[in-house]
């Protein structure tokens, strides 16, 4: 198992980064995303633009503090942890994912493709809210 952690301070109110993280009918910001297809109310998809399909259970919805989900593809399945706090003028960003590979040869890899993938995220997301 393997777990990455990343946190940043964004100058920006919670309510608006809460938005721009949780809100599945915007996501064209996002520079690994194809789409997202929402299955149900606690269910939805990512379809990435060089990988597999990734489903995902919404596991904890606390407004303005915690977004959690569970995660699985055919590469690895998982958790992920968004925790939201304002502090001073802007809001602490923290995520964290849990994630087994799939395949005993990917988990040396695992923990650097995930590192990738948060800075990718909290790069797009800055962008995101710069507009």
């Amino acid at each position: 198992m393997a777990v990455s952690r990343i946190s940043a301070v964004l100058p920006y109110d919670i309510e608006r980064v809460w938005e721009a993280v949780t809100n599945l009918d915007d996501t064209g910001w996002r520079s690994e995303l194809d789409r997202v297809e929402r299955i149900s109310e606690t269910r939805f998809a990512e379809y990435s633009k060089n990988g597999p399909v990734t489903f995902f259970s919404v596991t904890a919805c606390d407004p303005l503090r915690r977004w959690a989900f569970d995660m699985e593809n055919v590469n690895m399945s998982g958790s992920w942890l968004g925790e939201f706090k304002a502090e001073g003028n802007g809001t602490r960003l923290t995520f964290t994912e849990t994630v087994v590979a799939g395949r005993r040869w990917m988990r040396p890899f695992v923990l650097v493709y995930l590192s990738i993938q948060q800075r990718r995220y909290l790069r797009d997301l800055r962008r995101k809210l710069e507009k």
